[in-house]
């Protein structure tokens, strides 16, 4: 499968160690993973030589041409709320599947729309810590071939 990864790129990277490890377990699994420069240090400095116009076109191509959309929610991000919103407003159309994992130590601080969100081609997966959260996306990937 073709995965997006989404994490924050301007935001707290804070998350960045968990993203890194669902992005390891991401392509250990045989997905193709679209995002990978997302968990580069250099990322924001990356997209900074392009207009914000030229990330925009890019990202979009990339949320269309994935499978799934996983998302590392933990942290505040318009960028990847869009990108979940994106995703899941096409489901009945596209296919996709959006998976948010967030910090179930945080679940207080997270967004309700991420930890109550019940669409049918979403699931959200709360985790304690990196192994936590690469066995649980792991067993929703495998899901996704049933």
């Amino acid at each position: 499968m073709r995965v997006y990864l989404a994490c924050t790129i301007r935001g707290d990277r804070s998350r960045l160690p968990i993203a890194r490890a669902l992005g390891a377990a991401i392509v250990s699994s045989g997905h193709e993973l679209l995002t990978g420069r997302f968990l580069d240090d250099t990322a924001e400095d990356d997209d900074g030589r392009l207009t914000a116009a030229q990330v925009f076109e890019r990202d979009l191509a990339w949320l269309d041409d994935c499978d799934v959309l996983v998302a590392e929610a933990s942290g505040s991000s318009y960028g990847v709320g869009f990108e979940v919103g994106y995703v899941l407003g096409r489901a009945d159309r596209s296919g996709k599947h959006v998976m948010l994992l967030y910090d179930a130590a945080r679940q207080n601080q997270i967004s309700r729309m991420i930890s109550g969100n019940v669409h049918p081609r979403c699931v959200a997966i709360a985790y304690r810590d990196a192994d936590d959260a690469t066995a649980r996306l792991g067993a929703a990937l495998a899901g996704l071939h049933r």
